[in-house]
């Protein structure tokens, strides 16, 4: 009869023993791929939306009224060159680039607002308040602004908010405050289209005209050149100082009396920001963002930050 060998009893604990600690090790291999997993993809994620956050205000940013940035904190309103790390709210007025692009006309693509008065023309009197903008189609420009203020602000409605034109070259008369006065403050004046003009635009009788070039002549002084907005625009901190969401309020026009507090819609960027610098040397904006991971992933807190220059 053949004899079959076997386990002893001390060789299958051995086996246990070994297949144990290997176990064991793999446990802590997997564990530790699975840990360096969830930090690679927070780091990712956050580098991701800090990109787009920043990419997001620097599109708005692009297009300003660049003497019109303005920092704010309780109590103090200066223009942003003039701010220290204590502001927190940034506020500026856009120029309505998307009105300004136009549509198409069937031919081609005509601009809705040229960004020129015609001195010479008969049509730009201070006495009728119009102003003749050769190359324009304001009907476009009225379309386009209509449907991105939710039909809130309609060149053809003088007893409703209106878009607002703002001078060019006015420096003499600098204060950035001005281009949030209610009614017209010394650059910004309300305008509406005039009906059945499609170049032609009217200032309402309640806007001030003041005397733009400071020569002391007279007032209503206009100038050549001028930009048309929409809309002003705020970053807003909302949270604590380490742990806050970053808002962008829009759609609200300071020019109507409005103010971004009170009329603005708003749209949350970001959460958990641990921090937003913002600062103006010259033209040139230079914006810090830095978000936070707050523990999403496991117990630990990453943070990625990034900045991102605007001329």
């Amino acid at each position: 009869m053949k004899k079959h060998s076997a386990f002893t009893m001390i060789e299958l604990v051995m086996v246990i023993v070994v297949f144990g600690i290997v176990a064991s090790i793999g446990a802590e291999i997997v564990a530790s791929l699975y840990k360096n997993y969830l930090r690679t993809r927070a780091i990712n994620r956050l580098q991701s939306q800090t990109e787009i956050v920043l990419e997001q205000i620097a599109k708005r940013l692009q297009y300003r009224i660049k003497d019109s940035v303005r920092a704010i904190k309780p109590g103090s309103i200066v223009p942003l060159p003039s701010a220290d790390g204590t502001y927190g709210t940034i506020e500026w007025i856009g120029i309505s680039n998307e009105s300004f692009l136009g549509e198409h006309d069937g031919v081609s693509v005509v601009p809705g607002w040229s960004g020129f008065i015609d001195m010479d023309s008969n049509n730009t009197k201070l006495a009728t308040r119009t102003l003749e903008t050769p190359g324009s189609r304001l009907d476009f420009a009225r379309d386009i602004i209509l449907a991105l203020t939710n039909g809130d602000v309609d060149m053809n409605n003088e007893n409703g908010n209106l878009p607002a034109l703002i001078f060019k070259n006015s420096k003499p008369l600098y204060n950035v405050n001005s281009y949030y006065s209610q009614g017209g403050g010394n650059y910004t004046v309300r305008v509406s289209k005039v009906a059945g003009a499609n170049t032609r635009l009217h200032i309402p009788a309640d806007d001030n005209l003041t005397d733009f070039d400071n020569d002391g002549v007279g007032s209503g002084d206009l100038f050549e050149q001028y930009y048309l907005s929409h809309t002003a625009y705020a970053l807003v901190p909302v949270g604590n100082a380490s742990d806050f969401n970053l808002t962008l309020v829009y759609n609200y026009q300071p020019w109507q009396g409005e103010t971004y507090t009170a009329n603005g819609t708003t749209s949350v960027l970001s959460e958990h920001v641990s921090t937003f610098r913002i600062r103006q040397e010259g033209d040139v904006v230079r914006i810090k963002l830095c978000i936070h991971d707050n523990n999403q992933s496991g117990d630990f807190d990453f943070s990625a930050c990034k900045e991102k220059v605007i001329f």
